[in-house]
């Protein structure tokens, strides 16, 4: 006992009690994926409250020179109760509705502190109707005054009167609860103000306020999250993308590791698993794991090299990393696949400027050719891209008659009463849609910089680079003629081989003339003069077409910096719609001849000046509430490091390449390229009717053979449904060889 003592009293010293603010990581490993729950548990260092494996400790404890660690065992005991097996829900329909993401709710901020009035209203345990339309189904309770509403109409014209809403709009009570979804485990709870399904913690006191006990409760009605797997069930979409109606074969081992999904992450899941199939991501992030974990910050959880290997068990350090401080990622609500890949690939530019970049595989140059009619004069323009966005002509389905003789059905059980039949999905074929992709666009309102005038133009849009790893995204999802968002149900016969090359840009042909680099005239606004005499008639058609601007969101545009000229085309070609608009417009005009080209500089100067000791004076006219603002800058500096690098600005305000007269433009991005064959070896598939609910799985091809990866699921693909992917992801099929243009 006096060895213990000892031991103890020689690192008392180092041990600290965690403070508010601290971190304290107990759940998980900072470099694997141990808990817990793991074989050895988890060790917790007493001083900076980082948690290791059994197989980490001895390496953090050689490094940091700690001694002291908490260690944690558990082991999980399943609960057994046979109260109510009857009328429990089957494991496969407790399993649908545990894997479905359409719904992982945060606490309401009214929960706590919700005022209920003491109006005497009990509620019965049945035979609930709507106070104004006396419906019988979809009914909301307000958990304020215990009035009872029936709940929003749906896109389609079912579900509700809205009354539940209009009620809210009325009185403000902003929580609700699904009349029928209450049982002794909870119930389906809305926040009106905050736009959201919410949890409740104190819902058994809010119902008892009414007369209603949870214990006794049964369910009548479907829950939200039950009715949006009924709907995607009617369509088939659930069944045959997860491969519901076959015995598929588990499969593990090294690169069949799944991942658990963390609530709503199973949009990170397949982006992950498809990323790490990629050899750059392979080599930057796990062949050299052992100099990754050696070269880590003494708080490896922050670190982004760190926690980017981190694709097995579990990624929530991952997760809370690369969503950290983005206003959607670093929620618990499901997401678009496809913007996460964005976001992810923009972290990797940003935290490999100065080493090898994954993230090249996918890089390409985007050739962007435009055509003035009155003057055929041409103008080129390259930008860069990672995904090729594929549109879907809805009009060029082969069922089309099969596609009216279903909506004709349909129309006929809404008249009715009659159950509505089984939908039919149009078949688009892929040709069709490359062919939608191809096809010149025609712009109605181009300035001919030729002509000095407004006129009509074409533009072209070309591959000017092939990258080793080509993403599609189908864009299914899209708006009504009503503006609802909606997802489009269609079957595209995706191909496993794919050839671009008819689709790589030419740039100036012999002959051809360019448009002249001419900015357009200055705009006319009230507060511009009109210094040479004109005729009064004339002076009234000015003054009658004279755009007014925004003062105020110019004004803002100014202190940031941008100048007097780009800040008004930006308000007047974005219609007066507000600064976000107006500051999307200039940042996406940065390349444009004229006054935009000077908010480079502006950008420039503030990044250089970010090291100086007048950091202070240079950005502290921006207005602090446009945080998108500053992120849209900080974005474009980021991608802009070359140039910026390159530039050295004088006290004068020029570069030193301008002061000398040079106009040799700055190198551009580095990109690979080669021949524009592919095959496919993954895609992503999306379940739900939008982007902000349903489940994404993802099918790779290893070894020829396709493998299903359904969140912790790994199993041998018996039927890939190559049809109904969201996104596609092909390989360069010739050797690989790259050159940095």
């Amino acid at each position: 006992m006096a060895e213990v003592s000892e031991v103890l009293m020689s690192v008392l010293s180092t041990i600290r009690v965690p403070r508010p603010g601290d971190r304290v990581h107990k759940d998980e490993c900072a470099l694997s994926f141990s808990s817990p729950e793991s074989e050895g548990g988890l060790y917790v260092c007493m001083n900076s409250f980082l948690g290791f494996g059994s197989q980490y400790v001895d390496r953090h404890h050689t490094r940091s020179g700690q001694r002291a660690y908490l260690h944690i065992s558990r082991t999980r005991k399943a609960p057994v109760t046979m109260a109510g097996l009857m009328s429990a829900d089957s494991v496969s329909h407790a399993l649908q509705v545990q894997q479905w993401d359409g719904e992982v709710r945060a606490e309401s901020r009214h929960a706590v502190k919700l005022k209920q009035l003491d109006n005497g209203t009990k509620i019965p345990p049945s035979g609930w109707r709507c106070e104004v339309c006396d419906l019988q189904e979809n009914l909301w309770m307000n958990l304020s005054d215990g009035r009872v509403f029936c709940g929003r109409r749906y896109f389609d014209g079912s579900g509700g009167n809205n009354h539940a809403l209009l009620h809210f709009q009325q009185t403000g009570h902003p929580l609700a609860v699904k009349l029928g979804t209450i049982t002794p485990d909870g119930a389906d709870v809305y926040s009106y103000d905050e736009d959201d399904m919410v949890l409740d913690p104190k819902l058994p006191e809010h119902l008892s306020h009414f007369g209603i006990d949870m214990m006794t409760m049964e369910k009548t009605e479907h829950t939200m999250t039950e009715l949006e797997i009924a709907v995607n069930q009617r369509v088939g979409e659930w069944e045959v993308i997860q491969e519901s109606g076959a015995t598929l074969r588990p499969l593990s081992g090294p690169g069949l590791t799944g991942m658990k999904n963390l609530g709503n992450s199973c949009y990170l899941n397949s982006v992950m698993q498809v990323l790490f199939t990629v050899p750059d991501f392979q080599s930057k992030y796990v062949s050299n794991i052992d100099k990754i974990f050696d070269e880590a910050p003494s708080d490896p959880t922050q670190d982004f090299k760190t926690q980017g290997d981190q694709v097995g068990i579990a990624a929530r350090m991952f997760k809370a990393l690369v969503g950290r401080g983005h206003p959607e990622f670093s929620t618990n609500r499901q997401q678009d696949a496809q913007e996460f890949l964005l976001h992810f690939i923009n972290m990797v530019e940003r935290n490999c400027r100065s080493g090898v970049n994954p993230s090249e595989a996918f890089r390409f140059l985007v050739e962007e050719r435009i055509v003035c009619q009155q003057s055929q004069k041409a103008k080129y323009t390259q930008r860069v891209d990672y995904i090729l966005q594929l549109p879907v002509p809805m009009d060029q389905a082969t069922n089309t008659e099969e596609l009216q003789e279903a909506e004709r059905r349909r129309e006929e059980a809404d008249s009715s009463g009659a159950p509505p039949p089984a939908p039919v999905r149009a078949c688009i074929p892929f040709t069709a849609c490359m062919a939608a992709l191809s096809e010149p666009e025609t712009l109605t309102d181009f300035w001919s910089s030729a002509a000095q005038a407004k006129t009509t133009a074409t533009k072209t849009t070309r591959f000017a680079s092939f990258p080793d790893h080509m993403v599609i995204q189908v864009k299914k999802f899209t708006f009504g003629q009503d503006w609802v968002p909606k997802k489009l149900d269609v079957s595209i016969d995706v191909p496993d081989t794919l050839d671009l090359t008819a689709l790589r840009g030419t740039g100036q042909q012999p002959g051809e003339e360019l448009l002249p680099e001419v900015a357009p005239p200055p705009l006319m606004t009230p507060d511009v003069e009109v210094k040479d005499p004109v005729p009064s008639s004339l002076a009234l058609s000015l003054s009658l077409s004279a755009p007014v601007l925004d003062d105020s969101t110019v004004s803002q545009l100014c202190e940031m910096g941008f100048p007097l000229e780009a800040c008004r085309k930006a308000v007047y070609y974005t219609g007066n719609t507000g600064i976000d608009a107006a500051m999307n417009w200039v940042m996406g005009h940065m390349d444009d001849p004229g006054g935009i080209s000077c908010a480079k500089y502006t950008i420039k100067h503030v990044c250089l000046s970010w090291m100086s000791p007048t950091f202070n004076q240079v950005v502290s006219p921006i207005p602090l509430f446009q945080s998108n603002v500053l992120e849209r800058a900080v974005d474009w500096i980021f991608s802009h490091l070359d140039d910026l690098e390159s530039m050295e600005v004088s006290e004068g305000g020029r570069s030193a390449a301008e002061s000398e007269g040079s106009r040799e433009p700055p190198p551009g991005p580095k990109v690979r390229d080669g021949p524009g064959k592919y095959e496919l070896f993954a895609f992503i598939s999306h379940m739900g009717t939008s982007t902000m609910c349903g489940h994404y799985v993802c099918h790779i091809k290893k070894d020829q053979q396709w493998v299903i990866f359904n969140d912790q699921k790994v199993c041998a693909s018996e039927k890939p449904p190559k049809d109904l992917g969201y996104l596609y992801f092909y390989r360069r099929v010739t050797d690989l060889y790259s050159s940095c243009n």
